[in-house]
């Protein structure tokens, strides 16, 4: 399996975000893979403005070092695994309230 990202691209089947998944974990390589969780807590924290993922993950990259991608990635994920989910989101379990555009806390 290639360590490049366009190689892995390349594959039948493999697209942007799965390169970026193969690269980050496989091969310890900084990637931002932005999935659907990616993409909605970086919407609702306000920090992204992209309509499409590759947006996404060009604001992303824009904003964080290139060291932390991968944590990054991990980090949005598990966010909105847990607690910045689809439907009902925890906002008042959430430990960056205070700092979310959509926070809705009473």
């Amino acid at each position: 399996m290639p360590a490049d990202l366009e190689l892995l691209r390349m594959l039948p089947g493999v697209g942007r975000k799965t390169a970026n998944v193969v690269v980050s974990n496989a091969f310890s390589l900084p990637a931002i893979a932005v999935d659907t969780h990616v993409f909605r807590v970086a919407h609702r924290l306000g920090i992204v403005q992209g309509k499409t993922p590759d947006k996404v993950e060009e604001e992303l990259m824009q904003i964080f070092p290139q060291d932390r991608w991968s944590l990054v990635h991990h980090l949005l994920i598990f966010h909105g695994r847990r607690i910045c989910t689809a439907r009902k989101p925890l906002c008042n379990e959430c430990p960056v309230a205070q700092v979310c555009k959509t926070n809705q806390t009473v």
